[in-house]
């Protein structure tokens, strides 16, 4: 068996769909052989994630509340 060798990177604070748009390019990286597995060490601003079933009148809060918090 081949030896597989995982990167990692300390990245700070970084935005949610920067950190998941760079998440999907490293999976697809791994996946069609073009990099390593990588370990991704961050933190990002307060979010809500909604879940597969999920919509927009589950969040309580509008979206000028929630700008005015800083959560995306």
């Amino acid at each position: 068996m081949a030896s597989r060798r995982t990167a990692w990177s300390w990245l700070g604070r970084v935005g949610y769909a920067a950190g998941t748009a760079l998440q999907e390019r490293l999976r697809d990286d791994v996946r069609f052989g073009r990099g390593p597995e990588h370990l991704l060490l961050l933190e990002h601003p307060p979010v809500y994630t909604l879940g597969r079933n999920a919509g927009r009148a589950d969040v309580l809060l509008g979206d000028d509340e929630l700008a005015s918090r800083g959560i995306a």
